[in-house]
Parts: structure tokens; C-alpha cells; sequence
């Protein structure tokens, strides 16, 4: 995918796809692109994101530069979709492997058909209970720091929609699930719900999302190339405008 531009262009408007790295937070990486941008000149410029990953998450995050900024909520609506790796069994507090196993269940029961049945259950709209290790504001505060302080917080309930989901590999105690979903969705809620209706415990092990609206993970720009394109900004413009 060829990214080309004239002089001038970043304070204009720009998208860059970008394949967040593991561990990275979505913040870190606009940070470290208004860093890049600023050594090549841009003292202003205004840099943000269009829909939040999670630091233990990998793949597309849309990085809005200039004008494009603008259109952050409008990218951010779009549809996602994710390839989860879950393991049944157990729990983690976030429902990620951001904190240890708290609980331990029996999975043996599982076979592919609850699976698929669960899945199919777990399609559609519906009520989703946001984790308690979030970012959502509760009080003018987030829901992750009444966690981390031990306080317990009741999460509302947030319509969302899961308009496909798919099991690419059964392994037990080790799901892969494909999910097309609307914004606001938490592929961990939904792994959380996905071992409720099995009977048993879930949490995630890997995520990744592979496309958030038009923008596919195999576009997708790496840090690396990101830092590069910028380095000899006046001879090498790349990047997508929107």
C-alpha cells in the first residue's frame, strides 16, 4: 500500500493506520508520533487517536493528524474486528492476562458445539457489562481507578452489537474467535460472557484487531516504518490522507 504527499499536507489532515505494538498504550503511540512529527518541524500540529486499544492488544489504531483530527468520532464509529485467543477455565480480574488468575473452573465439559452455540448466543445486540479495569467514567472518574484502589463500582450496562463471530481454532482450554463488532464493544467482556455461557471461567490470552472500518491490520504501518517516513520528513512524505 503506497502512502504519498505533497509539502505541507500533515497540517491538512492525515490517517495513519498503525499496527500498535504489544504493550504500547494507544497514547504512547500518538505521543510518540507528535514527538516525530515536532523534530520534523511540526511545533503544533494536533495528533490523536480514533478508538482505544488496550496496552496487551496489537494491530490497527488509527493515528489522526492535523485536520483529520477532526474526524476522529466518525472513524471511531465504524465497525471493528478482532482475532481473540481465550482461554476457559479461569478468570483474571480484567478478564486479560493484565492481572493473574483470581479463579479456577473445569472446562472439560466443553466441546466445539457449545462453542459454536455460545457464539451464536453472543451475536447480535445486546447489554454488555463494561470491565471494572477500564476507562470508563464513573463520577467524572475512571472505572480503573476505583479498581486499583479496591473500591467496588457498579458498571452500567452499554448497548453494543456483535454482528459476526466465528471459531477459528478449538483447543481446549484455547478458543480463537473471529469477532465483527460495533463500537464500544470489549472483546475481554465478551470473553468473560463467552465462559459464562459455557459453564465454566474465560479470560483473554492475545488479542489483535484486524480492521477498524476501511483500514486493514495488513496495511497497517509499523513504528519502525513510521519512524523512518518522518526522519527525512522533506524527502519522504508518506502517509494516508483521508
Amino acid at each position: 500500500m503506497e502512502y504519498t504527499t505533497e509539502p505541507g499536507d500533515w497540517n491538512e489532515g492525515a490517517v495513519l493506520p498503525v499496527d500498535k505494538p504489544y504493550g504500547w498504550t494507544s497514547s504512547d503511540v500518538v505521543r510518540k508520533v507528535r514527538v516525530l512529527l515536532r523534530k520534523a518541524g511540526y511545533r503544533k500540529i494536533k495528533v490523536g487517536h480514533a478508538g482505544t486499544l488496550d496496552p496487551l492488544a496489537t494491530g490497527v489504531l488509527l493515528v489522526c493528524v492535523g485536520k483529520a483530527t477532526k474526524q476522529a468520532d466518525r472513524l471511531q464509529a465504524e465497525e471493528k474486528e478482532y482475532v481473540a485467543d481465550v482461554e476457559v477455565g479461569a478468570t483474571t480480574p480484567s478478564y486479560d492476562l493484565e492481572h493473574p488468575v483470581d479463579e479456577r473452573f473445569p472446562y472439560e465439559h466443553i466441546t466445539r458445539g457449545m462453542v459454536e452455540g455460545a457464539l451464536a448466543a453472543l451475536t447480535g445486540e445486546q447489554l454488555q457489562v463494561p470491565p471494572v479495569y477500564s476507562a470508563k467514567r464513573i463520577d467524572g472518574r475512571r472505572a480503573y481507578e476505583y479498581a486499583r484502589e479496591g473500591e467496588g463500582v457498579e458498571m452500567r450496562r452499554a448497548l453494543v452489537t456483535v454482528y459476526e463471530t466465528r471459531l477459528l481454532e478449538f483447543e481446549l482450554p484455547r478458543l480463537t474467535v473471529a469477532v465483527r463488532c460495533s463500537r464500544g464493544t470489549y472483546i475481554r467482556a465478551f470473553a468473560r460472557d463467552l465462559g459464562e455461557k459455557l459453564g465454566s471461567g474465560a479470560h483473554l490470552t492475545a488479542l489483535r484487531r484486524t480492521r477498524s472500518g476501511g483500514y486493514r491490520a495488513e496495511e497497517c504501518l509499523s513504528v519502525e516504518r513510521i519512524e523512518k517516513m518522518l526522519a527525512p520528513v522533506k524527502q519522504n512524505r508518506d502517509f494516508c490522507v483521508l
